[in-house]
This record gives C-alpha cells, structure tokens and sequence, in this order.
C-alpha cells in the first residue's frame, strides 16, 4: 500500500535538551509511517542544513522535534519560507506555547483557569515570593518541556537554588503557585478531543525519569472521572487550543484540585511519540492505533 504523501520527512532530534526524547519519538513515527506505506525518512537538523529539505524534494514533514529549535516556531518558520506543509501548529501557536509565561498570560486574560505565578530574577525577594503563591512551588524554565530543570521547592530558603538550576537552561524563569490534586493530560486531533488520562506517578513526582523510563508510573485511559467532568475539562482544552492558534494536534497538561476544578498548566504543540506517552494512549481508547494516529497527524500537515 503506498501512502500518496509524497517523499516524507520526519524530523527527529535536533539540539535542544530533549534531543534523546525526540529521537525516541521520532524514530517510533517513522517506522510506523514506513508500516503504512507512507515513503518516509529520517532527517535530524543537528546533523544536516534544513534547505536539504527542498532541495532533496520533501513533499510534507511530520515534526516529531521536541523543545527549542523545532517545537518553538523556528522550523515552522523555515518550513513556510520552503512552502512544504508540515505537522502541528503554525509559527505563532508553537512559539506561544513553548512559553508557559506567555501562554498562561494569554489564559489569563481569557479568564482560564491557570496557578498563579510569578517571574523569577537574580534579584528576587524568595521570600516575598513564597508569602505570595504560598508552599510548595514549581520553579521551571519558561522555555522547555518534560520537566528540564524544573525544581519543586517546600522552603523559601531553596528557591534560589532552584533559580539557579532553571536559569542554566532559559534565562526566563517561571514560578508557579502548587495545586494538589490529579494529574491529567488532555489530548486532541483536528477538532476531537481525546479521552483524558490520569497520571499517578512516584510519590507524586512526574520528572523526566518517570515520565520516559520508569514503569512504575501509573496511567489511567478512561480516566476514571465521571463522563460530565471528563467532558467539561475536554472542552476547556479545546478553547484553551483554540485561544492558542493551535491545529493539528496536541496535548494540554492540567491538574485537578480537590473540588474538581481543573487548572491549565502548559500546551505542548509536539507532543511525546515514545512507548510511554501520552497522546498514543489515549488515540487508542477511541480505536486509533499508532500507525493511524501517525498517519491522521500528517494528513492534517498545513502551511500557514
């Protein structure tokens, strides 16, 4: 069976500091591509010059970069000055999300639910700042993904430690308020929303090491929650989307506090394709398995 696509790029790995992940992904989607028939390749920006692309006659690409460099508008930027269609968000939805900053300002204004917080500098008050989102707090780099550098602090007298280790990666740094609660993902394709999944990892704790490479984190699709919840915070990720300039496909990160209210923490416009991610996982619960869920994401493959 051949897949009328063209010649097909799958770009995988890059430079940023989720480059392993990306490779991961990356390489799940082009064998699953190559399984439907599809005449796709491997292409890693940190080992070849983009305009490659062109001149070896790319057709379409599937982003499967995760980070800076390839999930913050850069190369949707050069795919569109090339004309070849790509996967995902355009230039400003993806640079919009990679910026939890920004992104939770524009949910802000929106009157979406997102943790307060608070912008972090050399200079800061610790002390002011943890009087003000209260204890515990997520300090994180305002431009990277799966948990890089992120701290969860318990004592004011440890945030400048945790400045210091998220500032090694993005000079913007993110403090944000702690809502406990469950930990959710909510996925969508097109304009369908995906079954959410509950996340239950170690103590609490959803880092880079549990998210990728540990099994003992649990994950839960159908959710568990009742359909009117489940359906209420699917159509919040869906605005929230929508509000963002996002298209395609993605995945929206949220906890759910105690009351059941759901808060909007970060959009991630490329999302994980590993054997432990979350978006597979919940196209399965509606019947897309992973060779259809890759080919579904590059039909939508757009400029613009």
């Amino acid at each position: 069976m051949n897949r009328d696509f063209g010649r097909v790029a799958v770009l995988l790995g890059g430079s940023s500091a989720e480059r392993e992940i990306s490779l991961m992904s990356g390489n799940a989607v082009l064998a699953a591509l190559k399984r439907s028939g599809v005449d796709a390749h491997g292409f890693d920006p940190a080992e070849r010059p983009l305009w490659a692309l062109k001149e070896e006659g790319f057709a379409r690409v599937f982003i499967a970069l995760h980070g800076r460099g390839g999930e913050d508008g850069t190369v949707q930027g050069a795919l569109e000055l090339m004309q070849i269609p790509y996967t995902g968000s355009g230039v400003m939805a993806s640079a919009l999300c990679m910026d939890k900053w920004r992104t939770k300002l524009v949910w802000h204004a929106e009157h979406l639910p997102t943790p307060a917080w608070h912008i972090l500098r050399a200079d800061s008050d610790w002390n002011a700042v943890a009087d003000e989102l209260g204890l515990p707090i997520f300090v994180k780099p305002a431009r990277e993904g799966s948990s890089v550098g992120a701290t969860k602090v318990t004592r004011a007298a440890d945030l400048r430690a945790a400045y210091a280790a998220a500032v090694k990666h993005d000079p913007l740094v993110i403090a944000e308020q702690f809502i406990a609660g469950e930990e959710l993902t909510a996925a969508f394709l097109g304009k369908q929303a995906l079954p959410l999944v509950r996340i239950v990892a170690p103590g609490g704790n959803y880092d880079w090491q549990n998210k990728y490479f540990s099994d003992a984190t649990q994950y839960f699709c159908p959710s568990g929650l009742p359909e009117s919840a489940e359906e209420t915070i699917q159509d919040l990720v869906m605005e929230a989307s929508q509000l963002l300039g996002c298209r395609g496909w993605g995945r929206a990160d949220l906890i759910m506090d105690d009351k059941g209210k759901p808060w909007l923490l970060e959009m991630n416009t490329s999302p994980g394709m590993t054997g432990h991610s979350l978006v597979p996982m919940a196209a399965r619960a509606v019947g897309i398995d992973f060779e259809s869920l890759c080919v579904k994401i590059l039909e939508q493959a757009a400029l613009g």
